[in-house]
């Protein structure tokens, strides 16, 4: 919650500034925003090499059937999840919201940073994706164990760089971005888009998690309000650490009071807290939807565009919600490769993901329960 006080702190600063401070102010808080950007871009490819070599290379071994079940249901649960997420946001959010107009004043009052840094990622997105899944694979057949080292080693200095550096320095990013927006005329209808994007993607949790336990209660014979009460203890202990990781503990036994064999438990929920992240998928398809439709550069686009983003959202955001923010950095390659997000677009999907990620996460926890009683059906 001190993040996302700071991030708001960042809006409402970047906001006076770009009102009433002095133009050097201006520019300087517009050149650490482009300095911090270049560092974000830097990050990105790595995020994505070192979390999913890891996480591939750490699945457990000889689960057989039982882990192929449990991958294949957490990514059919994510992909339909983000797909329902975008046919509501595209059709909302237009009702709902003003798209962003040009003004006199964003054509005539253009910001140019004091220094020309550039920091040039050492690898594309695409590169680094293709190298986590080689690597991570070669490590799971081979039993490379000081392969296997490395790769968690260069997952863990990634999460301390995102942790002690990037996540930091998001709050005077997102100062920077609304000084621009400011000076250009656009920041009070992106404010007031905030508000109704960050319901909106709140609501879908809730609707999505009662669609999944009313369905599976209704298969399973099963009392639908029954299993979603015994899951409420996970859900707001998420809510509370914002760590899928800090609430596996109680989400163990949660599900345990779902009736599910000890065995399946232990073997599903530490895994689905990598690889189940329906909640984060609703959030970042809402939120993408939301910005395009305020950018005037961008536009909602149909279903063959946002499926493979969805689906490849999916594979992406594999291990990274281990690390603080990890779900939207690593999908900061997709929105600016596949989407064509900018670099305010790309802050304004930071802010708007980090203000209600620990709904996202409770979201994400929850719905493990769910793919836990089907493990136990199956098995």
């Amino acid at each position: 919650m001190k993040l996302v006080i700071k991030l708001i702190a960042g809006i409402l600063v970047g906001l006076l500034l770009g009102l009433y401070a002095p133009e050097w102010v201006v520019y300087l808080l517009f050149t650490a925003k482009i300095v911090i950007g270049h560092l974000i871009t830097f990050t990105i490819p790595l995020i994505i090499l070192f979390f999913i070599m890891s996480g591939i290379a750490s699945l457990p071994e000889n689960s057989g059937k039982l882990l192929g079940k449990t991958i294949a249901l957490s990514y059919f649960s994510t992909i339909v999840a983000g797909l329902l997420a975008f046919t509501i946001a595209s059709y909302l959010i237009p009702l709902l919201t003003t798209a962003t107009e040009s003004t006199v004043s964003a054509a005539n009052h253009k910001l140019s940073s004091y220094v020309n840094l550039e920091i040039p990622p050492l690898f594309g997105v695409m590169s680094a994706l293709a190298a986590a899944f080689v690597f991570g694979i070669g490590i799971s057949v081979t039993g490379a164990t000081e392969l296997h080292r490395v790769a968690d080693q260069g997952r863990d200095i990634i999460e301390r760089l995102l942790a002690k550096v990037i996540i930091p320095l998001l709050p005077f990013y997102i100062a920077g971005v609304f000084v621009e927006m400011t000076v250009e005329g656009t920041v009070f209808t992106t404010l007031k888009t905030f508000g109704v994007v960050l319901l909106m993607a709140i609501v879908m949790h809730w609707f999505w998690l009662s669609l999944l336990f009313i369905s599976t209660g209704l298969a399973l014979s099963r009392s639908p309000i029954v299993l979603i009460k015994n899951m409420l203890p996970a859900y707001f202990t998420a809510l509370g650490t914002m760590s899928s990781a800090a609430t596996i503990p109680v989400a163990l036994q949660s599900n345990k009071n779902n009736g599910v064999r000890d065995d399946i438990v232990n073997f599903t929920v530490p895994l689905c807290a990598t690889i189940h992240l329906s909640g984060s998928t609703i959030t970042l398809v809402t939120c993408a939807t939301a910005v395009m439709f305020l950018s005037e550069h961008l536009a909602i686009p149909g279903y063959g565009t946002m499926l493979p983003f969805i689906m490849m959202l999916g594979v992406i955001m594999i291990a990274a919600p281990g690390a603080p923010g990890g779900a939207v950095m690593s999908s900061l390659g997709l929105l600016t490769s596949m989407l064509g997000f900018g670099e305010a677009s790309i802050a304004l999907m930071i802010a708007l993901y980090l203000a209600q990620d620990s709904f996202g996460t409770a979201c994400n926890v929850t719905g493990d329960g769910v793919i836990a009683l089907w493990i136990e059906r199956f098995s």
